[in-house]
């Protein structure tokens, strides 16, 4: 077993709900479910969300009143928490900080890798600034490039680079099109049977 091994997790689907689909049930805007399972193109999912905001005037206190209220997932904390006692992890994330910051608290605060939205004075989101390209891929790549190996896990469309770029990499919860998609790729229901997977990679 090497010790450098650095788990990168996928944030929304895996350890949390998916905030975008809260956050469409609490405004009661149906438009707002989707997310990056449904729609591969991250630019395109969210300037077509910032349009939908602006168009009913929600900023980005509303969207935090809702994240407030989001717990992480059943047994993702005793998970996450023993993982971190195993081997190093990091979250890989394309959500925002401003978003991210209460639920990292309730995981016990693991290291975030995400992106940041900008906001004008009035509170209504601007737009977004993405941290790089294929920010989970990059981050993986490098990650093994200054020496690591990498073990990935995720549920979405932007989380199969990093999977596939990774010593070993596994589906959680994902949907049965990406499955079907990928079926050379261990897919993965519960927790006990993730962490498992991961030990074994290690």
């Amino acid at each position: 077993m090497s010790d450098l091994n650095i788990v990168c997790l996928d944030l929304e689907g895996v350890l949390v709900p998916e905030i975008w689909i809260a956050f469409s049930e609490a405004s009661g805007i149906p438009e707002l479910r989707r997310t990056t399972r449904d729609e591969p193109d991250y630019d395109k999912l969210m300037n077509w969300r910032l349009g939908i905001l602006r168009e009913h005037g929600l900023g980005l206190r509303d969207i935090q009143a809702t994240i407030a209220k989001i717990d992480p997932l059943p047994g993702a904390k005793a998970f996450l928490d023993e993982l971190r006692a195993t081997t190093q992890a990091v979250i890989l994330s394309d959500t925002f900080t401003q978003f991210a910051r209460p639920l990292m608290e309730k995981l016990g605060w693991p290291t975030l890798l995400c992106n940041a939205l900008e906001v004008a004075p009035d509170g209504m989101i601007s737009g977004y600034k993405i941290r790089i390209a294929q920010s989970k891929l990059s981050t993986v790549k490098a990650l093994q490039s200054v020496g690591f190996d990498t073990i990935a896990c995720g549920d979405s469309y932007n989380d199969l680079g990093m999977i596939r770029a990774s010593k070993a990499g596994f589906l959680f919860r994902s949907t049965e099109q990406i499955k079907k998609d990928n079926p050379d790729l261990p897919a993965f229901e519960d927790y006990d049977d993730l962490l498992a997977a991961i030990k074994a990679a290690l």
